[in-house]
C-alpha cells in the first residue's frame, strides 16, 4: 500500500506513526522530526494550528515505537533497515575468563579444604600419641 495514494478517510483511520512508518518505507530515506510530521499533516489536511498542538505527541510517539529509531538525534528511519554487529570473540572471551576464575577459586577452596583435612588428621594422630604416652 503507497500511503500517498490513499483517500483522506483512509488515512484518518491510520495513527500518525502508522502513516509515518509508511512514508519511510516507502521513501527509503531518513527524515528529520519536522519535515516528517508536515508531510503527515499535509496528507491528512492539517493546518498550523493543528499541526503545533500535534508535533510534541508526534515526537513522543515516535520515541515510543520501537519500529522507529532516532539517527544523529535528528532523523528519523526505521529500525529494521538497521543491524547491530555483535562481536562474539568478545563475549567468548569474558566467558571463558569467568569460567577459569571459577575453576581456580574451586581448586584453591579445595586446596584449603584439604589441608584443613589434614591438619586435623594430624591433630588427631597428635592426640592419639599423647594418649598412648599417658
Amino acid at each position: 500500500m503507497y500511503i500517498r495514494e490513499m483517500s483522506q478517510d483512509d488515512l484518518e483511520l491510520l495513527s500518525l506513526t502508522d502513516i509515518a512508518y509508511h512514508l519511510l518505507k516507502g521513501d527509503k530515506e531518513i527524515k528529520p522530526t519536522v519535515p516528517l510530521f508536515k508531510e503527515i499533516c499535509f496528507l491528512l489536511g492539517y493546518n498550523d494550528d493543528q499541526f503545533e498542538g500535534k508535533i510534541a505527541d508526534f515526537f513522543t510517539s515516535l520515541t515510543t515505537d520501537k519500529r522507529f529509531i532516532l539517527i544523529n538525534g535528528k532523523e528519523w528511519d526505521l529500525k529494521e533497515n538497521h543491524s547491530i554487529a555483535i562481536d562474539n570473540a568478545d563475549i567468548d572471551d569474558d566467558v571463558d575468563d569467568d569460567i577459569e576464575e571459577d575453576i581456580d577459586d574451586v581448586e584453591e577452596d579445595k586446596e584449603e579444604k584439604d589441608l584443613e583435612e589434614d591438619e586435623e588428621d594430624l591433630d588427631d594422630i597428635d592426640d592419639d600419641i599423647d594418649d598412648d604416652i599417658d
